[in-house]
Formats: C-alpha cells, structure tokens, sequence
C-alpha cells in the first residue's frame, strides 16, 4: 500500500505543479508585455524587475489559483486513472474507496498548509514589496488617503475624540474635541480647539484657540489659551486609509489592527474581520475540493474526463464566485464576517459529502 500511496502522491502533486507553474509562465507573459513600456520608460534596472517586483508577484498568483487549480489537477490525474481502469484494478484488489482517499488528503493538508502560510505570512511581506516597487517606478502615488472627515474614535478607556474633518498633506485638523468620562458621574474632562496639528519631531499635537473644562464634584476649572502642547494615543495614520494596508498584513498584525480598530471606533472593521476569516477557512478549500473532485472523477465513463473537467471548472468558479458574494454581503449587508468566510466551505462539504457517499465504490 505505501508504493500506491506514493504513486497518488506523485501524480497530485506532479499535475497540480506542472498545471499551476504553466499558468503563472504565461501570466508573466502577458504581464511583461503589457508593462513593457512602463519598464523601459522607467529605466528600471533588470535584477529590480525579476526580484524586486516578480519575485514578489509569483507567490500571490500562486496562491491565488492555487484551488483552482488543485481542483483541475486532482479532477485530471484521477480521471485518467478510471480511464486507464487503474481505480477499477485497486478497489478490486481489496482496497477500499475510503482508504484510496487518504493519499489524495495528505497531499491536500499539505497545500492547505501552505496556502495558509501564503496568505498569512508570506504575501503581506510580498505585497508591502510589491506595493514599495509600483510607486517607486510605476504609479508613484502618495502612499495615504490624503483628506478624512467627521473622524469619531475611541483612543483609551473611556476617552473619546473627534475631529470634523483632517488634511493628510499637513497633519493638520479642524474642529478637535477630546473627552474623558468617568461611568459613575459622566464626563470629568472636555478640551475643545479650532486647530490641531501633529509634530513628527517629538509626536505630540499643538491645539490652537483652545478651551480646556476639569469637572470636580463641587466645581468646574475652565482653561483657555492660544496654544498648548499634549501627547495622547491619536495618530495621524489612525485618520487616512492606507492604501492596500489590508494586503500588507501578517496575521498577528491584521489581529491587532482590528483590535485597536475595535477600540478606538474610527472605522467599519468588517471587512478587514472577513478577510481575517477568510485566510484561515480559504486553506480548508483544497482539502474539500480535493475530495470533491476524487469522487467526482474515480468512476469510469463513457465521455471520458471532459465531461470531469468541465463539471470541475464549473464547480470551483460556483466556489471563488459564492467567497466573494459572501465578502460582498459581509460588508454592505451586516453579515456576520465569520458565516461569510466560512460558509462557501460548509456548504460545498456537504455537497462532497453527499457525493462521496453515492459515489460508485
């Protein structure tokens, strides 16, 4: 059994790697050529094209057809084995359709490994790569978002800020409010200031034309003045959208951007909650395609593996379609992020489960 096991190991990984390097050859390809001009205008030097933005390019694109393609690998190979009368041959042999599967599951968790490592990981790191190559020598756009407005958050235990509106070329922002409450007797400090601006030398704001209120039991303090320098945990970055900030974090990072996102309130956070999600429960993809696609192919027929990969190819494209449909209602619907992420998996199990079932053994 273990030469067999070998054998089905052999044949995923060969056609899954061959049918997925083929691919990213040819959108390299295409990828060149269009950008051709650009790296010429540019006077880009070679080594920065190869390892500064397609070194950096492969492993998204790998991962990104990665289900695809262990779908039409898997659909492939097996296919041609019922057509050779090979699975015929092992199941008559005495052993079990259930016991085929297993070769065909290692080799999945092992990609799902990896496609979790990618989006996880390695990608943010290529993507911040990625993303450092296009303004250099393509796009050259600003990095930031560069104006926000009617900025409410919360930057600390019961302390609340709001800014009416902040330009990102100046760090400089209109109509400042900061507040501190006390939840036994309501709010106990209020400064207010018509400008506030942010000092990168020493990280502190000055507030000009300000008005400064201490709330006592028996008594109120008020304070106003020209000018006065403080340091809170309020940052400029926390008031613009970095551009493809989402696709630049690791794990642990996009963990702690939605946590302090959560406690500060400055912005709608479900998205970066779906794709937090959506990078775990995506790795799960490969391993219930890949035992869809084993029941699907490991009976013989008449129209051969055609009829097999066209089946596959509509299948996965029903499944990247149902992810993103489900991101999409995550966002704008109110769905919970986690049913968004994780329902194109549960649904499809249960559709490889009924076919694994009926499946002819």
């Amino acid at each position: 059994m273990k030469k067999l096991d070998l054998y089905i190991i052999r044949k995923y990984f060969s056609s899954f790697f061959l049918a997925i390097i083929l691919l990213i050859i040819v959108v390299i390809v295409f990828d060149f050529s269009e950008k051709l001009d650009k790296f010429m205008n540019g006077n880009i030097p070679f080594h920065e094209i190869v390892f500064g933005y397609y070194a950096n390019f492969i492993p998204y694109f790998f991962n990104l057809f990665l289900y695809l393609f262990v779908f039409i690998a898997v659909i492939f190979f097996t296919s041609k084995l019922a057509q050779n009368s090979e699975i015929i041959a092992i199941l008559s042999s005495g052993i079990s359709f259930y016991r085929l599967m297993v070769p065909y599951l290692f080799c999945a968790i092992i990609l799902a490994g990896v496609a979790f490592a990618l989006s996880n990981f390695v990608i943010p790191k290529t993507n911040s790569k990625l993303t450092e190559f296009e303004n250099q020598y393509l796009r050259k756009s600003a990095k930031y978002s560069q104006y926000a407005y009617d900025i409410h958050m919360q930057i600390g235990p019961a302390t609340y800020a709001y800014v009416k509106n902040f330009n990102g070329k100046t760090n400089e922002g209109n109509d400042f409010t900061l507040e501190r409450f006390d939840f036994e007797n309501g709010m106990h400090y209020k400064i207010s200031s018509r400008l506030i601006k942010w000092s990168e030398s020493d990280s502190t704001w000055t507030l000009s034309n300000y008005v400064e209120r201490t709330i006592f039991d028996d008594r109120e303090d008020i304070k106003e003045g020209s000018s006065i320098t403080m340091k809170m945990n309020l940052f400029p970055k926390d008031m613009i959208f970095i551009v493809n900030d989402l696709k630049t974090m690791n794990f642990k990072q996009l963990n702690d951007f939605i946590e302090a996102e959560r406690l500060k309130g400055i912005r709608n956070i479900t998205e970066y909650e779906v794709e937090k999600h959506s990078r775990i429960a995506n790795s799960f993809a490969t391993i219930i395609l890949t035992v869809l696609a084993y029941s699907l192919a490991c009976r013989k027929k008449k129209a051969g593996m055609g009829i097999n990969l066209g089946v596959g190819v509509v299948i996965t494209f029903t499944y990247i379609l149902m992810m993103q449909i489900t991101k999409v209602f995550a966002t704008n619907s109110g769905l919970d992020p986690w049913i968004a992420a994780w329902l194109p998996n549960v649904f499809f199990a249960a559709v490889a489960t009924v076919i694994t079932v009926k499946a002819p053994k």
